[in-house]
Order: structure tokens, then sequence, then C-alpha cells
């Protein structure tokens, strides 16, 4: 078995490998647009658990609360214009969570609250929201234990969540989803290398 060959044919594969990695991320970022923490409005609800009703009541809730806030951004372009309204009238959202609590005989504490809430990465179609922190409504049911759902509230994209169920991606699935490729492209390189290894030692 010629060795030095060996190592060449398989440095050489892993050349093509990084290239071929290096320019689909290139062409992902060149397709994608990002969009900055300070450009946007998000909205986060946390309900109480993963029970049936309190998984119901959270949708209830959303529902209410961002037909309401699409109605007061919807013709408003200033970002600073936005924040101003919504935080002027956050005792409307309150009162809107404390009407779906009471129709549903349900006695829970909650809280509204307008500030800077951390938000995982998120895609729409083109535009890219990176993780961090977003000027958000978040509001929390109870103990805020359960599965939480988001949106962008400013400009009004919550719609898109509404029509798409598995649009929400959650930050294990993104963990899982980057393993599993790391995992494909590493596999590829170690079939590679037994094939060519089994050229010297056929």
């Amino acid at each position: 078995m010629n060795f030095k060959v060996l190592f060449y044919l398989l440095f050489f594969v892993f050349i093509l490998v990084m290239n071929w990695e290096s320019q689909n991320y290139m062409a992902a970022a060149s397709f994608h647009d990002e969009v900055s923490q300070e450009d946007a409005i998000r909205l986060r609800i946390l309900a109480n658990s993963d029970s049936i009703k309190d998984q119901i009541l959270k949708r209830d809730i959303r529902d209410e609360v961002n037909a309401t806030i699409t109605d007061w951004v919807l013709h408003i372009d200033s970002m600073d214009e936005a924040k101003d309204v919504i935080e002027a009238n956050l005792d409307e959202i309150e009162a809107i969570v404390a009407k779906k609590l009471a129709n549903n005989g349900i006695n829970q504490s909650f809280s509204v609250d307008f500030n800077r809430v951390q938000f995982p990465t998120k895609l729409y179609g083109h535009l890219v929201y990176p993780a961090g922190e977003y000027n958000a409504v978040l509001i929390t049911l109870g103990s805020g234990n359960g599965e939480n759902w988001w949106c962008v509230l400013f400009p009004p994209l919550c719609f898109l969540d509404f029509s798409n169920g598995d649009a929400i991606e959650h930050e294990e699935d993104h963990d899982v989803a980057e393993v599993e490729n790391e995992v494909e492209v590493k596999f590829f390189v170690f079939e590679i290398f037994d094939t060519v290894k089994s050229w010297f030692t056929a």
C-alpha cells in the first residue's frame, strides 16, 4: 500500500468537502437578508403549562392580541411610533388576557411586559431574524413553564406563523439539524476514506 498516495488522496477529498460546504454556506447567506434586532418588534407568549387547556388558552390569547396590535401598527412606517403606540396601550393587552381567562373560568396569574426579550433565530422567506434580544411584548401566563409561541409584530408578520404550523423554529430543533448535517458530512468523508483504502488493500 502506498501511504503517501493515500494521504494525498484523502487530503484532496477533504479540500473538496470543505469547499462544497463553504459554497453552500455562501449561497444560503447571499439568498437571505438579515434583519437588525433594532428594526423589529416581536411577540412572545409563555403558556402556563403544556396541558391541552393551557395551550388552547395561549392560542386564544395569541389570536386576539395579534389582531389588535396589527390594527394598531398596520399603517405605521416608523419603528419609534410603533413602539410608542404599543407601550401606550399595554393596559388594553392586559384587558384582553384578563377577559380570556375569565371567559374560560380560569383563575390564573399573568403579566404583560414590553421590554428586551431573548429570541432564537427565525426565518420568514428570505428574511432572517437572528437570535438575540428584541423589543417585544412578553405575555406570561401562570408559571410560564409551557411551550411558548412567538412572531414578529412589526412589521406585521405573525400571519405567516398562523398559516404555517412548522414556521416556528425551536432552538432544540435547530441544534439537532446542525448535528445531523455535521454527522452526514463526517460520514461522507469516512465513507470515501474506506473506499480509497480498499483500493490499496484489494
